[in-house]
């Protein structure tokens, strides 16, 4: 069995009493609407890869898994309710291979689901957390939740305010994406540290692996959308070129594209009726200028600076598994 292979089949394994949380927490109840919406998108399907983190953040500094399940189904709500909402604000039809839940309920449920999955959170995280957790380490969990939630909103809303700003810079790219997939990312791992009873440098140096992981796992994102096809990626292809999004590949390819290049990149971009053929024509220029490439490089990097991180984290088979989950980041196809 690869090293890819092997993860996958480690992220069904640590996703299978984390899902068997969540679906006790998220048991359907009046209004039945309400918890169908809300479990709809974490039925569909997802990798699993922040329960991992948790999980395996506790595993490496010497913790029960079992005592970070609650808090690994916790920030797997959180996230799906950042999910819910981006998807509301994008006005995506389609998530995970499903319809995205607005478009089956309408945007009203969507946010109400949204906003249940998010109050989940922190009853995940208090009532449910494990008599071998302290109150003091509890608390410490809320809190790292409870700042990559504000994280999480600066990120979004800078996302969607990209748009209408042609002079996006690669570094106001990383601080969006910082704050909307990296600030999770760490999330996980610090609150997975602090439950498995890590040292404070441990918590840290995990958190920081983590950060630098998520830079690298939303670069390949980008690079899977302007690269992939749509059934093999579950969501829509070139809808990030319709909205207009700036990810690094538009940042580099309008610095480096001829005028002719640069003009038909621009027709597409923010053009919510783009055709697929403009669409796969800027996709063809986007790889003819080198974007892609230099997109996948920076992702490289940062996974090379997240591995260092973890040196300070003693040899284990939780710690393999997190470098296996980053190089499994970087060589992914959806």
């Amino acid at each position: 069995m690869s090293n890819g292979e092997a993860i996958k089949w480690k992220l069904v394994e640590t996703a299978k009493p984390v899902d068997a949380f969540i679906d006790g927490i998220l048991r359907p109840r009046r209004p039945e609407v309400l918890y169908e919406a809300s479990r709809h998108l974490i039925l569909a399907g997802g990798k699993r890869l922040r329960p991992f983190l948790t999980v395996k953040a506790c595993e490496a500094v010497g913790g029960s898994p079992g005592d970070a399940v609650p808090f690994a189904s916790a920030l797997e709500m959180l996230h799906n309710f950042t999910l819910v909402h981006d998807d509301v604000m994008d006005n995506d039809p389609v998530r995970r291979g499903a319809p995205t839940v607005h478009t089956k309920w309408g945007v009203p449920i969507a946010i109400a689901a949204g906003d249940l999955l998010f109050a989940k959170v922190f009853e995940a995280m208090t009532t449910h957390a494990p008599e071998g957790v302290s109150a003091k380490r509890v608390k410490s969990c809320v809190e790292i939740a409870t700042r990559a939630t504000i994280e999480l909103c600066e990120g979004q809303v800078l996302d969607v305010s990209f748009p209408r700003t042609m002079d996006v810079s690669e570094d106001d790219y990383i601080s969006m994406v910082g704050g909307k997939t990296s600030a999770l990312f760490r999330a996980c791992a610090e609150v997975g540290a602090t439950v498995g009873r890590g040292k404070a440098r441990q918590v840290r140096a995990l958190g920081r692996f983590a950060w630098d992981a998520g830079i690298a796992f939303q670069l390949i994102d980008d690079y899977l959308g302007a690269t992939a096809d749509e059934k093999t990626l579950g969501k829509p292809v070139g809808n990030d070129l319709r909205e207009g999004k700036k990810t690094l590949i538009i940042i580099h390819a309008l610095r480096k594209a001829r005028p002719r290049q640069r003009d038909a990149i621009l027709s597409v971009l923010g053009n919510a009726s783009a055709s697929r053929e403009a669409i796969d024509g800027v996709k063809t220029i986007l790889r003819d200028i080198g974007s892609t490439d230099y997109a996948l490089k920076k992702a490289e990097k940062y996974t090379s600076s997240a591995k260092k991180y973890l040196g300070t984290i003693p040899d284990n088979a939780a710690k393999k598994d997190l470098l296996d989950l980053i190089e499994y980041f970087t060589h992914r196809q959806y």
